[in-house]
Order: C-alpha cells, then sequence, then structure tokens
C-alpha cells in the first residue's frame, strides 16, 4: 500500500509538470483544434542492445524508421478509471522496455509506445487517437482499454487502414464481423459468452435462486446481460432485476436498493472495480450479502483493496491467465523481474494482461520484419497465431486468429476469492461449447 501511495503521488506531480512544459512548448503554428492537453508516456528508456531480425529499408510507412517502431495505444491513466487500469497500460510498457533492453527489440528496431490518457472517456479517446495518428505518427494501434472508449475511434481505425490490435474489451462488435473491420482484434474473451458462462453455472449450482444484474449502460452491459438470459434456465432462476448505470455515475445506492428490494439471492456485475466495489459494500451497509459474480474485468489484487478481503470472501469472476502471486512459476517469476527492473507498478493480474498484449505485438512484429508495413502486420497476425500458446497464458488456453475469426481468447476458467486472494476452480471452460 505504502508503495502504490508514493507512486501516485509522484505520479501526480510528473503528470502536473508534463502538463506545464506541453503547454509552454507548444508550437504557436499547431493545427487549431489538435489536443495538447494530454501528455505521451513513451517507452524510449534503453537502446536496443542486440539486433532481432534484420531492418527493412526505410519507407512511407507511418511509424516506421530505420532505428524505431513507433506504436499507439490509448487508456484511461487518470481519474478514477485510471487508478483502476493504469497498471494495464504500465505492464505494456514495462515489457517493451524490457524487449528494447534485453531482447534487442524486433527487426533491429526499439519499439516505442506512445500513450493518450482518455480518462475512460469517448470524447477523450477520439481525440487521443486522432494525436496519436495524424501528430504521433504511429504504426498501429495496441491494447486500447475500455468499450465505450474504443467504440468511439474503432470505426475510424478501420477505414484508415491502422491495426488495431489486442483491443481490452470483450464487447462482441468488436470481432463480430472481421470482413467488415478487418483491421480490429480484440484480445478479451466475448462479454456475451461470459455472461452465458454465469448463467449456466447458476441454473447448474444454485437452482431456485433469485438472479438480479448490475451492468453499465453500453455494449458491454448490453453483451453481459444477453449472454446471461442465453444461459439462465427460466425453470430454475427467475431474473427479478436489471440495473444499468451511466459511465459517469458517482453513486448506484439507488441501483443496490433496488436489487435487494426484488429480492435478488444471486447479483452479476458487469462493472469496472471501482463499481464493483460499490456495489458490494453498499450491500454490506444494507445487510444484504447475495452470491456476487463480476465480471472478469475486476479479475485483480486491487479487487481486496478497493472493497476488503472479508467482503470479497466467495465472489466468482472467470480469468485466462497464470495468476500473479503464483511466483513459483518461472513465466509469473520473470514477469515480477521485469516489473520490478522495467515498471512503475507492482505485478498484479492487470500488469499480466499488459504483459499478454506486449509480448503478442512482439511476436507478431518479429515475424513481419521482412514487410514492415500495416498489411504486412495484419497478413502476419492472421498467419501465425493458430492455437497460439502464450507463456503468461493458461495451460490448454490459446489464440486462434484468421481473416474470419477475430474472437482471439475462447476459453476462460473461474475464479472465486478466498482468504485475500484468487484462486481457480474447476475446468477451463471451451467458449465455443457454451454457444
Amino acid at each position: 500500500m505504502e508503495k502504490v501511495s508514493k507512486f501516485w503521488l509522484i505520479f501526480v506531480a510528473l503528470a502536473a509538470l508534463l502538463l506545464v512544459l506541453a503547454v509552454a512548448c507548444e508550437d504557436e503554428g499547431e493545427e487549431e483544434g489538435t489536443p495538447a492537453d494530454t501528455p505521451a508516456a513513451t517507452v524510449t528508456d534503453t537502446p536496443a542492445a542486440v539486433e532481432t531480425g534484420t531492418p527493412t529499408p526505410v519507407t512511407e510507412t507511418p511509424g516506421i524508421t530505420d532505428t524505431e517502431i513507433i506504436l499507439g495505444m490509448h487508456g484511461p491513466l487518470t481519474g478514477t478509471w485510471g487508478a483502476a487500469y493504469a497498471p494495464v497500460i504500465g505492464g505494456v510498457e514495462a515489457q517493451f522496455r524490457y524487449v528494447n533492453a534485453e531482447e534487442g527489440g524486433a527487426c533491429g528496431r526499439d519499439i516505442i509506445l506512445k500513450v493518450e490518457d482518455d480518462q475512460y472517456l469517448p470524447a477523450r479517446a477520439v481525440e487521443a487517437v486522432k494525436k496519436l495518428l495524424d501528430r504521433d505518427n504511429v504504426f498501429a494501434i495496441i491494447g486500447s482499454i475500455g468499450t465505450a472508449a474504443h467504440s468511439a475511434v474503432w470505426e475510424d481505425l478501420n477505414e484508415r487502414g491502422v491495426p488495431d490490435l489486442w483491443i481490452l474489451s470483450g464487447a462482441h462488435k468488436f470481432a463480430a464481423e472481421p470482413e467488415k473491420y478487418p483491421w480490429s482484434v480484440p484480445l478479451l474473451p466475448n462479454y456475451y459468452i461470459e455472461g452465458t458462462i454465469f448463467g449456466k453455472y447458476i441454473s447448474e449450482n444454485m437452482p431456485g435462486q433469485k438472479v438480479g444484474i448490475l451492468r453499465q449502460n453500453d455494449d458491454w452491459g448490453d453483451d453481459v446481460l444477453a449472454g446471461l438470459k442465453n444461459g439462465l434456465d427460466p425453470e430454475e432462476n427467475e431474473l427479478v432485476s436489471e440495473q444499468s448505470y451511466e459511465l459517469t455515475a458517482i453513486s448506484i445506492r439507488s441501483q443496490v436498493a433496488n436489487l435487494k428490494a426484488a429480492g435478488a439471492e444471486i447479483v452479476i456485475s458487469a462493472s469496472n472495480p471501482p463499481t464493483s466495489a460499490q456495489l458490494i459494500k453498499e450491500a454490506d451497509r444494507l445487510d444484504w450479502h447475495p452470491q456476487f459474480f463480476i465480471d472478469y474485468v475486476n479479475s485483480d489484487p486491487m479487487m481486496f483493496l478497493y472493497s476488503s478481503p472479508e467482503l470479497m470472501e466467495g465472489v466468482i469472476t472467470l480469468q485466462a491467465n497464470k495468476l500473479s502471486h503464483w511466483t513459483d512459476d518461472p513465466d509469473v517469476a520473470e514477469h515480477h523481474r521485469i516489473m520490478n527492473e522495467y515498471g512503475e507498478f507492482p505485478a498484479g493480474n492487470f500488469t499480466v494482461v499488459g504483459s499478454a498484449v506486449a509480448f503478442l505485438t512482439v511476436e507478431a512484429l518479429r515475424a513481419t520484419c521482412d514487410d514492415l508495413t500495416r498489411q504486412g502486420l495484419m497478413d502476419t497476425v492472421h498467419t501465425i497465431f493458430r492455437d497460439y500458446q502464450g507463456i503468461i497464458t493458461l495451460p490448454g488456453i490459446t489464440q486462434t486468429i484468421t481473416p474470419t475469426d477475430h474472437f482471439a481468447t475462447e476459453a476462460m476458467r473461474m475464479l472465486r476469492a478466498h482468504n485475500g486472494q484468487w484462486e481457480y476452480f474447476g475446468d477451463i471452460i471451451s467458449f465455443r461449447e457454451e454457444e
């Protein structure tokens, strides 16, 4: 806790300093309307020590020089959602720093990551991506965080032919039409299938209990709700309350009261960590203790800080990666070393997700050295990821990506909170079997 608190004090001070410098150095001839209020985070710390692959000649391809590959990412770095998801971004940054310093980058070039803070808001995501493409001239967008935020930009990325890889959202639409949106590939599992898994598990293991759902009012919440209805057996479990909230809502007190009043004994939360924690704490305040199922975007140890180990006991979610406290696993231990030496956050399940984004990106870039173009990168992504086993992913869970199938991760395993940490239980669940 002390280490994290000190980090945020330093982060806020540095962010303020960077903002002052950005304003002071703003070019007077800058095009009107171009955002300049959000500083970019750039991974440029260490030059490549050893060449990996053969550099291709410098071309007119955006973001490619004879020494660098420049990538872009948008996500929340500040505000409520920044506190929750900045560790994901930190995991990406640390992994790239490590690759540049110890593995020679990719194609004989350093990998440079430009990060724009969108505060998890759609309008700011539009500004962020405009800056990344038009001013920073990035090669590709990777690891974009948030359904609502990325929904505001993904169609434009496809129209412009920009690789839009490893989207950190399970919204069904991002992978549902690869022929129409060939440049977008999400990494996270499908929210609709997650809801289906929750529904089937409830009807098979908790028949007779009444179910309620709290969901964010966007495609994410809609997908989980639709999946829950698909998975629940109406003869076994009644869905008695559907409560939604807006992304900008500060309090969900009335929604929690409505769920309790409806008699819900089981509650699904299609919400981010701060909102899910508020749900659990508010239920306790009302002396109401249903069984909680929370979306996999909450599956980080931070939930035990947002709420408490006691209130979190027995809460169920899903995951697809090795857990950050498995330090006896050599790959997890290496992740801790990388975060300690190259990162700004302690290792957690969310930094593991960030490292997976970086790892897949490096694999794709290194296989594209002979055709380091945007189309070349997409051709590689569609070729090399066939039953691909990532080193940080649970054994038995693989990624397969083809021109007609952009659902990269199609299996997960259930997690339960116990004694202040997450523990897997049950078998790996294949999504294809749940459709």
